[in-house]
């Protein structure tokens, strides 16, 4: 069986794991060529890190010699990076998800086109009782997420409003609005109702809850989905990433979970 090429933009915690998983558990389907990010610190650490020889080269390059692109990068460049891969009529992997939420139109333009765009659960339970609700009618999706002040650190929205998240000493509401202003509130953070509205009801009607306290050690999300299927809540309580705490181990797991269905024969859940 030939391997398909693999090739991943953006070299942080994320990429790093996902370009650990095709040397090893997705060896048989997969094989990485080629890596590339604006920091070239953190492509030569990469390369450093992996067994095997990979390019390092340019996002043109990467894109033009593999069969699937991942885009690990930046919410700030996944919606170019998607358009490119359309105009190269190569399949892509999104997990900065928030990119697209305003770019949903790309989308469109990806199914026409022919080329597959595959976007990964992330760090939540619930999308495929989402997306089978769907096939009737939502009324309405609704994500709170709890983060501890860490998890958030850096967001554009909380120099905007000037919050000090260091300040904060007790459960606290930081955020409350629709998923396409949380993406752009704190595009590091929130990947999560971007998927949520890709697979829902859209991003003006998926609401979003940000919570914060120092007494928090996880990265809960808990989502509440109501229709004429019924009710569904779910509540995901995942660790930091020990590389970066503004995200969490179920979400490059999830991305690896889905390449290795791309592989199977047998595919599982919705």
């Amino acid at each position: 069986m030939n391997k398909m090429r693999v090739g991943i933009i953006g070299c942080g915690a994320i990429g790093a794991e996902i370009a650990k998983a095709c040397e090893e558990r997705l060896n048989r389907s997969f094989v990485l060529t080629s890596i590339c990010d604006a920091d070239s610190a953190k492509t030569e650490a990469l390369k450093r890190l992996l067994k095997s020889g990979v390019k390092v080269c340019d996002t043109d390059t990467l894109i033009k010699d593999a069969q699937l692109v991942i885009e690990v990068a930046s919410a700030s460049i996944s919606a170019g990076i998607l358009k490119k891969c359309i105009a190269a009529k190569k399949d892509v992997l999104i997990m900065s998800v928030g990119g697209l939420l305003g770019n949903e139109g790309l989308l469109k333009e990806a199914e026409e086109s022919g080329t597959k765009v595959y976007i990964p659960s992330g760090a939540v339970c619930g999308i495929d009782g989402l997306k089978a609700g769907g096939i009737g009618s939502i009324d309405s999706a609704i994500l709170t997420t709890r983060k501890p002040p860490k998890g958030l650190a850096g967001a554009p929205y909380l120099k905007e409003k000037n919050i000090d998240i260091g300040g904060i000493t007790k459960e606290t509401v930081i955020f409350e609005g629709d998923a396409l202003e949380a993406v752009k509130a704190f595009p590091q953070n929130v990947n999560v109702c971007a998927v949520l509205s890709l697979a829902g009801i859209g991003a003006a009607k998926t609401r979003v809850r940000i919570v914060s306290s120092p007494e928090y050690a996880k990265n809960v999300h808990e989502i509440e989905i109501s229709g004429d299927f019924g009710r569904i809540t779910t509540r995901t309580e995942n660790v930091p990433s020990k590389a970066n705490p503004k995200t969490s181990a179920l979400a490059f797991q999830s991305a690896i979970a889905l390449l290795e269905g791309i592989a199977k024969n047998v595919k599982i859940g919705t």
